[in-house]
């Protein structure tokens, strides 16, 4: 069973704050959907808006297949919410998911962040940054698809620390914990 209500609720929320203090700016270019109106093409800074998700259950096939894993439902809920560019909840910072390249920036982040035998290779799935150090990966060596979750640190590649039951308590706890709760 998915969580989506309660995910797209935490995803605006958050989104909603990135916006509020203009941390939805990036250098180069903005695919032109997320694009905010009053851009100038020729500035370096580029302003983009999060707009809703253009993910399809054959975009979905095509990421698990080439990850060799089936991704969490909950996971998948997150996927077709929102796109983005930055999504910062506490100290985690998603893989960045605009429309059009979101594929290829999650692969990149399993298959060319790291070498592949600290992570993909393992069955460590990195979905998101943590603080500087280190990233919140899918263990999918556990027996369901609604996988744990577990830190890798880089300086320590040969452990995956556990975190979390899944994605969706996940969520749940990064958004307990962040600063927009007081």
């Amino acid at each position: 069973m998915s969580n989506s209500a309660e995910i797209a609720a935490i995803v605006d929320k958050h989104l909603a704050k990135v916006v509020e203090v203009e941390l939805n700016r990036i250098v180069g270019k903005v695919e032109s959907e997320m694009s905010d109106p009053g851009n100038d093409p020729k500035a370096e800074w580029q302003t983009w808006l999060p707009i809703k998700s253009t993910v399809t259950d054959g975009d979905i096939v095509e990421i698990e297949t080439q990850l060799g894993h089936k991704l969490p439902p909950d996971y998948v809920a997150f996927l077709a919410h929102k796109h983005f560019y930055e999504l910062y909840i506490n100290e985690a910072s998603f893989c960045r998911h605009p429309i059009r390249t979101w594929k290829k920036h999650l692969a990149d982040m399993s298959f060319d962040g790291y070498p592949r035998e600290y992570l993909i290779d393992r069955g460590w799935i990195p979905f998101a940054d943590w603080s500087d150090w280190g990233h919140l990966c899918f263990d999918t060596t556990a027996s369901t698809v609604d996988y744990p979750i577990g830190l890798w640190d880089h300086e320590q590649p040969d452990i995956l620390e556990p975190k979390h039951q899944n994605f969706f308590e996940m969520l749940l706890w990064l958004d307990k914990e962040s600063d927009l709760n007081g």
